[in-house]
């Protein structure tokens, strides 16, 4: 299929975006950028170039990242076996500072630099930075896994205020000075919810919530959080969508007007989401 558009196409495609350009200007959106997005490096560049556009167009992205699979990658190199545990990472002393040189490490300056690559500012920051993701232990038999007491934004703030992108690892710390290994969905639902942005936006490798696991095209493309028990006891909400979901309404309920679960393995989906009438993913109100 020939993709090339018209300048009358690409104007008119601009035209039915300005809705959604001037909703979002000036505004706060928070991208928990996981999957498949951030192994596949032409995805990256697709992902990275998505949010470089939103911010020259006034948008304020907040981009949240994990990155188990580098993380477990990393372990093996080192010999060293990755224990879960309810699907959460078992994480002793050296897994953490192993989680802590990765993800504040490696894939931050390698995100910072693909979006200063693509026209962008950014600045990389952890949960540490600023003490901004207070943490303590979770469950005893997981280590340091942990479960986020407070979050101070200010460090996130400053650097909006600045003009850059904020790139956030998923790391807390405690008063002690020890740092914790913090699930990227719960990081970025609590730093939505406490910035009040307008949108939290989650990037999967599943397209949404779907009637029929089965079917793409059973897509549910809104829910509202008042109906997220029933779809639970139906059978619709399941297995690793539950803490997903969880995070989803745990954002609404903290503030956060809109939570998108889209597909990361499309191109752009942050885009299609964003700025198009048709969306991509589900949509929790």
């Amino acid at each position: 299929m020939d993709e090339k558009l018209t300048n009358a196409q690409r104007a008119k495609v601009l035209i039915e975006a300005l809705p959604y350009i001037q909703r979002y200007n000036n505004k706060i959106i928070v991208v928990k950028y996981g999957g498949n997005a951030m192994i596949n490096n032409e995805l990256k560049r697709a992902v990275m170039g998505d949010i470089v556009l939103l911010s020259l167009i006034g948008v304020k992205v907040v981009l949240v990242h994990g990155g188990g699979p580098e993380i477990s990658d990393t372990l093996s190199k080192m010999g060293k076996e990755t224990q879960f545990i309810d699907g959460l990472r078992v994480t002793d002393k050296d897994t953490a500072e192993v989680v802590q040189m990765v993800l504040a490490g490696k894939i931050s300056k390698n995100l910072v630099s693909l979006i200063g690559n693509m026209g962008g500012r950014a600045i990389g920051l952890s949960g540490m930075d600023g003490h901004m993701i207070e943490a303590e232990k979770l469950r005893d038999e997981l280590g340091y896994v942990g479960e986020i007491v407070n979050i101070d934004p200010r460090p996130i703030l400053d650097v909006l205020d600045k003009g850059y992108i904020p790139v956030v690892s998923s790391i807390g710390c405690d008063k002690e000075g020890n740092s914790y290994n913090i699930n990227a969905d719960t990081a970025a639902s609590r730093i939505a919810g406490t910035l009040k942005a307008e949108s939290l936006v989650s990037m999967t490798d599943i397209s949404g919530l779907l009637r029929d696991r089965n079917d793409p095209k059973s897509l549910i493309p809104v829910v509202n959080v008042s109906e997220a028990s029933q779809l639970v006891r139906e059978g619709v909400i399941s297995g690793g969508m539950i803490p997903k979901v969880d995070c989803c309404i745990e954002a609404i309920r903290r503030g956060v007007k809109r939570v998108f679960i889209i597909d990361g393995r499309v191109p752009h989906s942050i885009l299609i989401e964003t700025l198009t009438d048709e969306g991509i993913g589900t949509m929790f109100l």
